[in-house]
């Protein structure tokens, strides 16, 4: 690993000041970030910690549903926390599937997000897309854990288990930088990650994600988060799966395991869930429906029976009948 500086900033002002240095990133517990500058694909010079700016760990549950989740929220207590777990189940429940304990305690809402993929061609350092080759070498090598809708040519997906929650339940991110701050949608957030090789995040030079926003819509209702693995626990998702029907009833789902950003599931299939009363050969058309625009390469064909099995069980659980 390379020398590198270490800044620990006590308020915003502060740290949007240390992060305009071109060699300066932002640090949260630095469970991706300094493993990648181990493997060599991160090379800053100085790391900037959010976590004492105030109001970066805090959890605000706002009466009307909403709520605001700091950038440096461990994930561990997003996992435990009272009000998360009654109003948000699905992201407690993505939150307490994420790695091991260890990794819990460490690891921060922000860092999640931006975290690097771990498509094995990117972190060993051969000349893949995001090390800077023209190609994608998953695309005809070991794809076994790689996309199946892939918008680039990148085929990795997010290793986020938050992520699929988050946009399950409609939750927006707020960016902090020298122009201010700024409101997101998760879709802009990841907007052209498979296109760009050198970061997944649309965030402008010296920007941080300051805090994750939850809708009032996102309390409530029936919610869970549920992932496959390869082993039993410790494990990123081949495929996971977060459901949301709304108090309005309005249903929201989204795919883990299965893209480099937000996986939406097709908005045709959830306007058809929302209605309920569905029989087992409606849920069949619709797991089918759901997975008709992707793309499987050679080894990871198996990940759309995975897809359409948890649709299955999920249209199961919120069919409010």
């Amino acid at each position: 690993m390379q020398p590198f500086t270490y800044h620990q900033s006590e308020s915003t002002a502060d740290a949007v000041r240390a992060l305009t240095s071109p060699v300066a990133v932002p640090l949260g517990g630095g469970t991706d970030l300094l493993v990648a500058m181990k493997e060599h694909i991160a090379h800053p010079e100085t790391l900037v910690d959010l976590r004492r700016i105030p109001g970066a760990r805090a959890v605000e549950l706002h009466d009307d549903g909403s709520a605001r989740l700091g950038c440096a929220v461990r994930i561990e207590d997003l996992a435990a926390h009272a009000g998360i777990t009654k109003r948000y189940a699905a992201l407690a429940q993505a939150a307490a599937a994420v790695g091991t304990p260890q990794l819990r305690t460490m690891g921060t809402l922000g860092g999640n997000l931006a975290q690097r993929p771990r498509c094995w061609y990117f972190r060993g350092g051969l000349p893949c897309f995001k090390n800077g080759a023209a190609d994608c070498l998953a695309e005809t090598g070991e794809n076994h854990y790689h996309g199946l809708f892939t918008t680039g040519t990148c085929h990795a997906v997010h290793p986020s288990d938050p992520l699929v929650a988050l946009t399950a339940l409609e939750a927006a991110v707020e960016v902090t930088g020298a122009s201010g701050v700024r409101t997101l949608t998760l879709a802009a957030l990841f907007e052209g990650a498979a296109q760009r090789p050198e970061r997944e995040v649309t965030l402008a030079p010296g920007e941080f994600i300051s805090a994750v926003l939850l809708p009032a819509s996102a309390a409530g209702g029936v919610q869970f988060y549920e992932k496959l693995m390869q082993r039993g626990a410790w494990d990123f998702a081949t495929v996971s799966l977060a459901a949301h029907r709304g108090v309005d009833g309005t249903v929201r789902m989204a795919f883990g395991g299965l893209s480099l950003g937000p996986c939406r599931v097709n908005p045709s299939v959830e306007e058809d869930v929302t209605t309920g009363d569905l029989d087992d050969d409606s849920i069949d058309a619709l797991a089918e429906r759901a997975m008709y625009d992707a793309k499987p390469l050679e080894h990871n064909g198996y990940k759309v029976w995975q897809a359409q099995a948890l649709l299955r069980r999920a249209m199961r659980r919120l069919d409010p009948l």
